[in-house]
């Protein structure tokens, strides 16, 4: 029998996977608790101001990093929900995020 094989079927579709994703809750800024600090563990030496305590949609954090990769003019990228930013930037993008509401704190040494 092949592993995707049904014999019966009542409802849905073949797969089940979005049954089991959960839904992630969407908060406004005010409500979020986000994190800045900055590492070089693991990337050679290289600092990146890594930003995490998002609890919103993908594209909503993927339009924050495009503005905060512009306002510092650095790269970055977004991985397991976690902004990382290109360089030490702990000050800029905590007073950016703090104009735009969200409850933001510098973590970390």
């Amino acid at each position: 029998m092949k592993k995707n094989q049904f014999i019966y079927q009542e409802f849905g579709t073949n797969s089940n996977e979005e049954t089991f994703e959960r839904g992630k809750p969407v908060l406004p800024p005010p409500q979020q608790n986000v994190r800045v600090q900055t590492s070089k563990s693991g990337r050679k030496g290289k600092i990146v101001t890594i930003i995490n305590g998002f609890q919103t949609s993908e594209a909503i954090l993927n339009q924050l990093l495009k503005d905060l990769k512009a306002k510092c003019g650095t790269g970055g990228t977004i991985k397991d929900e976690t902004m990382e930013i290109q360089g030490d930037h702990k000050q800029k993008i905590l007073e950016i995020l703090l104009k735009l509401g969200y409850k933001a704190k510098i973590s970390g040494g």
